[in-house]
């Protein structure tokens, strides 16, 4: 079922955000959360398992400052503070807050607060917003996480090709391959289905992974596959633009072609390593522009093909951006990948014919990504200002020495 109001709202979108609403709430408190998923661990929970508190309590937290969105909520606000028309698609859970439940009402309310179209939002009939807890540990040591899909778990496509048709979107992204039941199901084939069948509508597409794991070291070394990512295997042939982590990479690389003596290589050998099978495995043999990429801790790796089948990199694009504290490294995939969109949606034409320029898009992706992980938490939109000003600031060329000199030069 459709929000109350949202029926008649049919106007065309730069970028369509779908699945995975999600609240995230952090309390010192949540050590439960570590008897669910383990020291420190991460999880998808099952959704009988998720805690009972009482829609009162977790408003009350809501009103507190416990809380903040996710997902689509890493990415949205800030595509749409550039000027970009972004719309979300998203199940929540029925409630007694305006037909939503608290989590719903808060997601629904910080969107709609950032410029969001929200018309494509749905209620779930029986299953609760997306809802993660964190406990939030003391000192350095890292609390653990526990997801709980609830509506997330029963992501229709069917639904949502009806938000494709009405809005007309240049780009569909997709959060997250791994993290949906239905939105899994088939092994990954009817997501992969649903891609092309945006692409058939003209739309650039984009998925994320997020395989969620306690221990990445462990199972990089090891070399153990991860199942998650075997849903990759008919999701990539499909997408035009994908990045991962350096550690995900690994990870489905150890998932997909074989077990790698990553210790044996320099990090840049690995990315480059990553990039190249990755490429010769999944890109479309039909023309089109398509390009892959691997996030690090000071940039970017980018290897793209254009529609004439000229291939280029692995190049790497080092961060001018990093200098500062990092806040908070939840979303910093999120946000590298709205800067990516951004850029995209801004020069789409030049994207499609391969004429973009790849480095500069990635840079815009790296900047996205310092001004939110540097951002504080009551404030993680706030860097992030109109394409004109954030493109002043990537032609540059300037190296900024602090986070103040960065956000000084964007006021």
């Amino acid at each position: 079922m459709k929000l109350k109001g949202n029926r008649e709202k049919k106007k065309a979108a730069d970028i369509l955000i779908l699945n995975t609403a999600v609240v995230d709430f952090r309390r010192a408190d949540f050590e439960f959360a570590e008897k669910l998923v383990g020291k420190g661990g991460l999880a998808k929970c099952a959704n009988e398992n998720m805690p009972d508190y009482s829609q009162e309590q977790l408003r009350r937290w809501i009103e507190q400052g416990f809380a903040t969105v996710g997902g689509p909520g890493n990415a949205a606000p800030l595509i749409a503070r550039t000027g970009l028309k972004v719309a979300v698609g998203v199940n929540f859970g029925g409630g007694d807050y305006d037909g939503l439940d608290a989590q719903g009402r808060f997601f629904y309310d910080v969107m709609s607060a950032n410029g969001i179209d929200m018309s494509e939002t749905h209620i779930h009939p029986d299953l609760a917003t997306g809802t993660t807890y964190i406990h939030d540990a003391p000192g350095q040591d890292r609390g653990g996480i526990a997801y709980f899909a609830s509506a997330n778990d029963d992501f229709d496509f069917e639904i949502f090709k009806g938000a494709v048709e009405r809005l007309k979107p240049s780009i569909v992204y997709y959060m997250y391959s791994g993290l949906s039941e239905r939105g899994d199901a088939d092994e990954g084939r009817d997501l992969a289905e649903y891609i092309k069948w945006c692409r058939s509508k003209g739309a650039v597409t984009i998925v994320d992974s997020h395989t969620l794991t306690a221990a990445p070291q462990e199972l990089i070394n090891s070399g153990e596959s991860v199942a998650e990512y075997r849903l990759l295997e008919p999701l990539l042939p499909e997408v035009d633009l994908f990045f991962t982590s350096s550690d995900e990479a690994k990870m489905i690389a150890n998932t997909l072609a074989g077990k790698r003596a990553w210790n044996e290589f320099s990090e840049h050998e690995n990315n480059l390593y990553f990039l190249d099978f990755l490429s010769k495995r999944f890109w479309r043999k039909e023309s089109g522009t398509r390009m892959f990429g691997v996030t690090v801790s000071n940039g970017a790796y980018e290897k793209h093909i254009c529609p004439d089948g000229a291939v280029d990199g692995p190049n790497k694009i080092e961060s001018r951006f990093m200098a500062g504290e990092v806040v908070d490294l939840v979303g910093a995939g999120d946000s590298f990948r709205s800067g990516l969109l951004t850029y995209i949606a801004h020069n789409l034409p030049c994207f499609k014919a391969g004429a973009v320029n790849f480095a500069e898009a990635v840079q815009m992706g790296n900047l996205f990504a310092a001004l939110y992980i540097k951002a504080p938490l009551d404030d993680r939109y706030g860097g992030i200002k109109t394409y004109d000003r954030m493109l002043e600031v990537v032609r540059s060329d300037t190296t900024y020495p602090t986070f103040e000199a960065l956000t000084k030069a964007l006021s």
